[in-house]
């Protein structure tokens, strides 16, 4: 059995079967894509981990006993314990009580398999809250359609992990930076629908041409500063749940920001991005946006990729970037002894950044720096 992640468009097959397909939720007659990764299995099978960037404490393994609750087909929930778990063979076992006798479960006869015990933050953790996994820019709502035509199974999913027979699911748990997992076997459904997450919905706002962002730029001093919480919303880092929950328990007079930093719903780092948008920092969406193959020559990539700026444009000698944090702001200020033009930085997504850098290191680079040797060899000697 061979675990797969990968970017899924509209209409791409959820599992290997051809059968079974995805629908991402459609809004303004647009598709939402959904992130994945593609690897290979390892020698001995165990549990997926979420498909991002987060540490949590390691789970026991799949042989020792935990407590669960599984789904038959008719929809009818048992509580007790996991002893064993074998994608290979497509079963698990399964006893009722502790001291039970433990009795097999084929994947056929399962609807759904939820371990109660989630997933926790690691060592970050210790002495505090923990750091979350990215819940607003990973969680949306999934449908899972019934074969038999029964009543769907619904919930909310911080990603997903696809493998050739099953499902996995990481549920976010409110009151604490955690998730729990759940596993569905392709043969309890027929097809899966995901809605957007925080930070699609949100990006859905974010500017995406060059004359709209030329005019957030000149509107940016006389911009008024902004509630927190907009910003917040704005920038897809809290559902509006989220927010009104934490509004909702706030006992202190602490700052917001820094009552969710120490929550750990967001990092020091997404707080000051937070205060950049607040401040009237332009935000923008780089799977949308055009960028100019003359901006991006403007730069050696392997400053690009050390201070993370995406060339955006060129505006009356201006150059314009993308930074996810005004903290690269004073590093940008160094470049143009490199650049030899004044710099105008704007925000973006840091997972976009990222993406947007891997695609044109090797495309818009290779064809348009090759011709600049020369500029590039000045660069790298200053």
């Amino acid at each position: 059995m061979d675990l797969k992640f990968r970017h899924v468009e509209a209409g791409e097959p959820l599992c290997t079967s051809s059968s079974r397909r995805v629908h991402s939720e459609r809004a303004n007659g647009r598709s939402v894509p959904l992130p994945s990764l593609i690897f290979s299995m390892p020698e001995q099978w165990a549990w997926p981990a979420p498909p991002f960037a987060w540490q949590p404490v390691p789970p026991p393994a799949d042989n020792v006993a935990q407590p669960c609750s599984i789904e038959d087909l008719s929809g009818n929930a048992v509580h007790g314990e996991m002893r064993n778990f074998d994608p290979v063979a497509g079963s698990l076992t399964f006893a009722s009580t502790a001291d039970g006798d433990a009795v097999s479960w084929a994947f056929s006869r399962l609807r759904r398999l939820v371990l109660a015990t989630p997933l926790r933050a690691g060592s970050q953790g210790m002495g505090g809250s923990g750091e979350r996994p990215p819940a607003a820019a990973h969680e949306r709502d999934y449908t899972l359609h019934d074969v038999a035509q029964a009543r769907p199974m619904t919930g909310r999913t911080t990603d997903y992990v696809e493998a050739d027979t099953e499902l996995y699911l990481f549920t976010p748990v409110d009151e604490e930076p955690a998730l729990q997992r759940v596993f569905v076997p392709c043969s309890a459904y027929s097809s899966c629908e995901f809605g957007p997450s925080a930070e699609e919905i949100a990006a859905r706002l974010w500017i995406s041409s060059p004359h709209a962002l030329l005019e957030a730029i000149e509107r940016q001093e006389r911009k008024p500063v902004l509630p927190i919480g907009h910003s917040l919303l704005a920038l897809g880092l809290l559902t509006q749940a989220q927010l009104d929950r934490e509004l909702a328990r706030s006992t202190d007079d602490r700052p917001l920001g820094e009552s969710l930093v120490a929550a750990g719903l967001i990092s020091h780092a997404d707080l000051q991005t937070v205060i950049a948008h607040k401040m009237g920092y332009p935000m923008v969406d780089l799977k949308r946006f055009p960028i100019d193959p003359s901006a991006v020559a403007k730069m050696p990539p392997s400053i690009a990729a050390r201070h993370r700026v995406l060339p955006l444009m060129l505006d009356h000698g201006r150059l314009i970037v993308a930074v996810d944090r005004p903290s690269r702001v004073t590093e940008l200020r160094s470049l143009h002894i490199y650049l030899n033009t004044p710099i105008v930085p704007v925000l973006a997504s840091v997972m976009q950044i990222t993406l947007a850098l891997d695609k044109l290191s090797s495309d818009v680079w290779l064809q348009h720096v090759a011709n600049r040797s020369a500029f590039g060899q000045s660069a790298r000697s200053a």
